[in-house]
């Protein structure tokens, strides 16, 4: 997908995104004004800052995520990152970052962002990543993780309310959002089912 292809999804989609509260409602604003000044704003070479991808991953029950030891930061969180020029769409992103730093196959992305996080990092010399966050369903509880060991120092499945130190409370909020994701869809279904 060209540039201008992936930039006009994601704001299509930051545009029909309904936030969870006013706090939330703010930054998706604030994200979509960003994107109106910047037609690279999807690229990390977008500076002061740039739009990311991230997903928590949540096992089908929604009990438990899979975490990162992100090597660089030193704290455990969700998988994700940069957008890609390949990439279709944010949650394109977000899912190819899941897999790739997961070693998990098979996983399904949740419609749409379940939260936004604004946070300031190193690269380009001090930036903004713009995260929109997403919701990944493993298809296995407890499936078998292989870490990539050039981006996480570990890897491991976590019980949702005992996410590990040191983290931050972004991806316990994240984490916490995703799992009420799933397990809504998982109800939604069994209501539907005869």
């Amino acid at each position: 997908m060209s540039v201008a292809g992936l930039h006009a999804s994601a704001r299509r989609e930051l545009a029909d995104w309904r936030a969870p509260d006013p706090a939330q409602e703010e930054l998706r604003r604030s994200y979509l004004e960003h994107l109106d000044r910047r037609p690279d704003a999807v690229f990390r070479t977008c500076l002061p800052g740039h739009l990311t991808a991230s997903a928590a991953i949540v096992d089908p029950g929604g009990t438990h995520a899979v975490l990162t030891l992100h090597r660089k930061i030193g704290k455990w969180l969700q998988t994700g990152g940069h957008c890609e020029e390949d990439d279709l769409s944010l949650g394109e992103a977000a899912l190819r970052e899941a897999a790739e730093e997961s070693g998990l196959s098979g996983l399904r992305l949740l419609p749409g962002p379940v939260r936004l996080d604004r946070h300031r990092v190193g690269c380009g010399g001090g930036t903004w990543h713009l995260d929109v966050q997403y919701a990944a369903v493993a298809a296995d509880e407890g499936a078998a993780l292989s870490r990539d060991a050039a981006e996480s120092a570990a890897l491991g499945w976590f019980d949702i309310d005992g996410v590990p130190e040191p983290t931050d409370e972004p991806c316990r909020l994240l984490v916490r959002a995703a799992a009420r994701a799933v397990r809504a869809e998982a109800e939604r279904g069994s209501a539907t089912r005869p």
